[in-house]
């Protein structure tokens, strides 16, 4: 999977292209340093699967749930303030990362121990020319 964003009027498009490419996965884990747009783009893909609810990173509560346009519940992590991974086992991730659930995961560098073995590694960067990329991992 490779998909590239080349302004903000692009981003609807590259989120629903990506809902196109996610098949039968559903824990995704966004990789990319401060500002890459990870919390952008999964915004923009909660919103392209009907999600009405306000899609804000979860920097201090972990984990925010929504609903999509089917009802189901969509996970949004991020780990940017786990200091330990014991912290993890606290609040039960395996009911989320294991539920079947469609899973978006912020920093996930920080729990890779704990990811499920079929979870999707996505890098986001940003070019030169200010686009972003995003593109499978192995």
């Amino acid at each position: 999977m490779r998909i590239e964003i080349k302004s903000l009027e692009a981003l609807q498009p590259a989120a629903r292209e990506f809902i196109g490419q996610m098949g039968d996965h559903t824990v995704f884990a966004f990789y990319g340093g401060m500002g890459a747009g990870k919390t952008t783009f999964i915004k923009a893909v909660c919103q392209a699967l009907g999600v009405k609810e306000t899609v804000a990173s979860p920097t201090f509560a972990i984990i925010n749930e929504y609903r999509g346009g089917d009802g189901e519940p969509i996970y949004h992590f991020d780990f940017y303030r786990i200091h330990k991974l014991e912290e993890v086992f606290d609040f039960g991730y395996e009911d989320y990362l294991y539920s079947g659930y469609t899973c978006f995961i912020e920093w996930p560098e920080l729990v890779e121990q704990v990811l499920p073995e079929n979870a999707v590694k996505l890098s986001v960067r940003e070019t030169d020319s200010g686009s972003r990329i995003i593109e499978s991992i192995s």
